[in-house]
Formats: C-alpha cells, structure tokens, sequence
C-alpha cells in the first residue's frame, strides 16, 4: 500500500510571526478605552487608568497611546463631523468597535502626520479584522480612504500619481 499524496490545502502562513508592535498595542488599548467611552461616556482620566491596568500595558508605546485615547475623546465632535461626511449612517449608528476605529484612523490622519496616510488606514484595518465584524474592515477602508483624501490631499494625491507613472 502506498502513501495517498496529502490532499488537504496547506494552512495559509501566518500574516505576522513577531509580537506585536508598540504602537499596534497602544492602538488596541486606545480602541478599548474609546469603546468604554462610547458606551459609558466615563471620565477620560478614569478610562486612561483602567486601561493602564491591562496585561502588557508595558509593552505599548504609552506616550501614542495617551495622545490618541485623549485626542480622540477631546476631538470627538471634529472626527465625528469628518466621518459624517463619508459614512451611509450617522455616526451614532455605527457599531462601537467600527466607530472607535474610523475615530483612531481619523485622529492619526490628522495629527500623526509623521505616520502615511496608507499606514493609519492600514492600522486601523486591522484594528477592525481583530475586533470588528465580519466585513467591517472593508466599511473602514473605504470610509478612511476617503476621509484620507480629504485629510491630506497632497499626500494622497502624489501617491496616485506615483501609481499612474
């Protein structure tokens, strides 16, 4: 009797094989805390403190994680009105999860301006594959995408001419 060949599909590789970055943590836990916010409208102080409770608090770039959770909370009605102007509902109807996204990825397209506009989309991408709905990654792309061109249009627009060339 001789060996069947292996039929089963090989398991896709993994996306990422080292930890986490530290900024990618600060991202999560100031995604957790603005989800605590939005469903608790609780003191920013307070929820900057049960956060900095959570297991590998350390490992986060801590001073990213103030500025956004902070920023975020402070700004809330500005990232709103930017949103509002690209979403199909208003924003008070988005999920928790996708909302404290798209206001992390708004945030960081207008204040991280070190950070391309490609990456805070991609961030916030993948902030929604790991916490959000089935397809609520793509909603917040294309949301972001948007808001991206209006955030930075210098940038996104050399980045498609550079595509064109």
């Amino acid at each position: 009797m001789t060996d069947a060949p292996n039929t089963m599909p090989a398991r896709p590789a993994a996306r990422r094989t080292g930890p986490k970055s530290a900024r990618r943590r600060a991202r999560e836990l100031a995604l957790q805390g603005l989800y605590e916010w939005l469903l608790s409208a609780a003191e920013t102080a307070t929820i900057a403190a049960h956060m900095r409770e959570q297991d590998d608090f350390d490992k986060c770039d801590s001073a990213h994680f103030d500025r956004l959770l902070a920023g975020c909370i402070r700004d809330a009605a500005g990232l709103d009105a930017v949103l509002a102007r690209h979403v199909d509902r208003k924003t008070a109807h988005l999920s928790p999860v996708e909302h404290g996204v798209l206001m992390i990825g708004s945030w960081e397209l207008m204040h991280c301006i070190e950070i391309p506009y490609k990456v805070a989309i991609n961030e916030a991408v993948e902030l929604a594959k790991s916490y959000g709905g089935t397809d609520g990654h793509k909603y917040v792309n294309g949301v972001l995408d948007k808001a991206a061109a209006e955030l930075r249009p210098v940038e996104v627009a050399a980045a498609r001419d550079a595509r064109r060339q």
